[in-house]
C-alpha cells in the first residue's frame, strides 16, 4: 500500500510563489513515476507535471517555465515549486504515484491565487 499526503497549499496573490509537498509512505521506489494533477471547480482533473527516472520531467503547456517538479528519494517526498502564479492556477492539487500498475492519489491541497 502507498499513502500520499499533500501539503503547502494556501492563498497567494498573482505573481507569487508556493511550494507543494507530497509525503509518500509505503513501498515506493525512485523508479516509480510520480506526478501532480489539479482540478478547478467545475472542471475535470488535469495533468500538471510528471517526474520519472530516465526521462526529462514533463509539464503541461500551461505551467511550463513557471512550475518545477522534483523529488527527494531519501525523504520519499515529491515537490512542486510554483512561481509566477496566475488566478487560473487556482485548483485543488493532487499528488499521484504509479506503483505496481496501480494509481495512488493523495487527498489534495487547495491553491487559491487572487488577482
Amino acid at each position: 500500500q502507498v499513502q500520499l499526503v499533500e501539503s503547502g497549499g494556501g492563498l497567494v496573490q498573482a505573481g507569487g510563489s508556493l511550494r507543494l509537498s507530497c509525503a509518500a509512505s509505503g513501498t515506493i521506489f525512485s523508479t516509480n513515476s510520480m506526478a501532480w494533477f489539479r482540478q478547478a471547480p467545475g472542471k475535470q482533473r488535469e495533468f500538471v507535471a510528471l517526474i520519472a527516472s530516465g526521462i526529462s520531467a514533463k509539464y503541461a503547456d500551461s505551467v511550463k517555465g513557471r512550475f518545477t517538479i522534483s523529488r527527494d528519494n531519501a525523504k520519499n517526498t515529491l515537490y512542486l515549486q510554483m512561481n509566477s502564479l496566475k488566478p487560473e492556477d487556482t485548483a485543488v492539487y493532487y499528488c499521484n504515484a504509479f506503483v505496481r500498475a496501480h494509481d495512488y492519489w493523495g487527498q489534495g491541497t487547495q491553491v487559491t491565487v487572487s488577482s
